[in-house]
């Protein structure tokens, strides 16, 4: 029988299917059933720089809620219903009745009085703490060099004040991706997830006003963690972890054969049940031994630019033959 025992952020996964920050893990029953359908860590829904700040400082919410895209669509929710406190219990819950690696999450987009809270994190007994920052580069008066700073700052920081493993879930909003991924790679980051999936605004024509567009992945979502995670493998002194567009075993394969340390999964879980955990982890078994693969690492970054994928395929941009055969 196949072995999916793999590592990610130093800790030992029994498989390399985590279930990423969301609704569906911000209770310890859901927990237990995600754990229970096989898998191998849990990233705990993450709390917002905002909501922490407020807990310390008595903010009004309000206030500070356009600072963060992501947190306009949650405030409202931690605000009654997701407190600090709960958070940091949720933790310990989870820690006491599961044998899984319990990930925390923190939304951030500054080096602020925050990063101290990652210490009661790590005292709940967090196995690691994943950093989900993003800085939507608006604001055209803004020097982009510090935009760029704010990451490396934010990283320093909590890491300078815990000792589990910390990693950081990125955009590919950046100038020059590959040398960014790398610079971040050099801090004291154990991982990178590649890549977050943001809030969507669409436009309700009737009302004439936004609104939030979906928020659940396709397959079609993963072209731009897959190309990355490929290109990249090799490159970084961190691991990596693939997000967004996984939506069946195969997606996961692929994001094996490209590199990633680990996968995370959520909308597929929201559309399918827990039980597309238990389901993916039997299809990747059975393909690792139909194709003679006695663990993941058998065949891990095999498609890897740096180990035999091609490099054409991996750096094209633009439809030459293609389309133009339909032409």
């Amino acid at each position: 029988m196949a072995d999916l025992k793999t590592k990610y952020l130093g800790l030992e996964l029994k498989n390399p299917l985590i279930v990423g920050s969301c609704g569906l893990t911000d209770n310890l029953e859901s927990i237990r059933e995600l754990a229970a359908a096989g898998a191998g860590a849990v990233v705990i829904k993450s709390l917002f720089e905002e909501q922490i700040l407020n807990e310390i400082e008595g903010n009004n919410p309000t206030d500070i809620m356009h600072q963060h895209t992501e947190a306009a669509a949650y405030q409202t929710f931690y605000e009654t219903e997701y407190k600090v406190g709960k958070y940091l219990q949720l933790i310990k819950d989870a820690k006491a009745a599961l044998d899984i690696p319990i990930i925390a999450s923190v939304n951030c987009m500054s080096a602020d009085k925050w990063t101290n809270f990652a210490q009661k994190i790590e005292a709940a007994g967090a196995d690691a703490l994943e950093l989900n920052i993003f800085i939507l580069p608006a604001d055209h008066k803004k020097d982009p060099t510090e935009i760029i700073k704010s990451y490396f700052e934010i990283i320093k920081k909590v890491t300078a004040v815990i000792n589990i493993p910390v990693a950081v879930k990125l955009g590919s909003y950046f100038d020059n991706v590959a040398a960014t991924l790398r610079r971040l790679s050099h801090t004291k980051a154990a991982g990178l997830v590649l890549f977050n999936r943001f809030y969507s605004p669409d436009v309700d024509i009737e009302n004439e006003k936004l609104v939030m567009g979906k928020y659940l992945t396709t397959a079609d979502d993963k072209a731009d963690t897959l190309r990355w995670i490929g290109i990249m493998k090799g490159l970084l002194d961190c691991d990596i972890s693939a997000s967004t567009g996984v939506h069946s075993a195969e997606d996961l394969i692929k994001m094996l054969l490209v590199g990633a340390d680990s996968v995370q999964v959520v909308s597929a879980i929201y559309e399918k049940s827990p039980q597309f955990i238990t389901e993916t982890l039997s299809r990747l078994s059975a393909w690792m031994e139909e194709h003679d693969y006695q663990q993941i690492a058998d065949f891990r970054g095999k498609l890897s630019r740096q180990t035999g994928g091609d490099n054409t395929l991996y750096e094209r941009v633009q439809f030459i033959k293609q389309m133009g055969d339909k032409h």
